[in-house]
């Protein structure tokens, strides 16, 4: 009797080291379904409109100097380069004149070779227009156009008139017969949203006169 207690208590251990031995050598847990989807999901989809916006470059951007001359430059300084310009006849302070219009001042001096005039408009001291009136027996339209194309691309606006290039900043034109016209934008617009705000005032005054009889 005694050896069978022994015999029994020898098979039960012997089961508890090869159950043991199984759990060991077992195989690895499934993974759940979340992580499947976390590992195989596949990354966002580059579309063909996203593939443009990352691949297609600026357009270059519209020009607010020439000949070191820039918008929103100072009057002296704009002085100073006139006069170290041989390009511009600048003559000093003849050439400077006040223009109608609080805080306005124009300076208007005679060119050389290409240039046969040039007009430098300020508002507040801040060089806001720039426009050259360009020789037409030395320089020809068609050639300034296709200049300006082949370097900022297709214009903004195009009539029989003018051709005009424009970004946030500066607008540009080629006008006929031929002059070139670089423009303050912000400056631009401050302006002649004031000068509608005038009219406006004007129109209810005139209005107010007429309506006294």
């Amino acid at each position: 009797m005694f050896a069978l207690r022994v015999i029994c208590v020898l098979f039960v251990s012997a089961a508890c080291v090869f159950g043991a031995a199984a759990q060991t050598g077992a195989s690895p847990a499934k993974p759940s379904t979340a992580q499947k989807n976390a590992t195989t999901a596949p990354s966002s989809p580059v579309t063909p409109a996203t593939a443009d916006a990352q691949s297609k470059p600026e357009g270059p951007s519209i020009p607010s100097e020439y000949r070191s001359i820039a918008l929103g430059s100072g009057m002296d300084a704009v002085k100073g380069q006139l006069l170290g310009d041989p390009l511009f006849g600048y003559r000093g302070e003849r050439d400077v004149s006040l223009l109608p219009g609080e805080n306005r001042t124009l300076i208007e001096t005679a060119g050389g070779s290409f240039v046969k005039r040039a007009w430098f408009q300020f508002y507040e001291d801040k060089l806001y227009i720039m426009t050259l009136s360009l020789d037409s027996e030395k320089v020809d339209y068609y050639s300034l156009y296709t200049h300006f194309v082949e370097k900022y691309g297709e214009p903004t606006s195009l009539d029989p008139r003018k051709a005009v290039w424009t970004d946030d900043k500066t607008t540009m034109s080629l006008e006929r017969p031929l002059t070139v016209k670089y423009t303050d934008a912000e400056t631009f617009k401050k302006l002649l949203d004031a000068d509608t705000t005038a009219k406006a005032a004007s129109d209810v005054g005139r209005e107010d006169f007429i309506n006294g009889f």
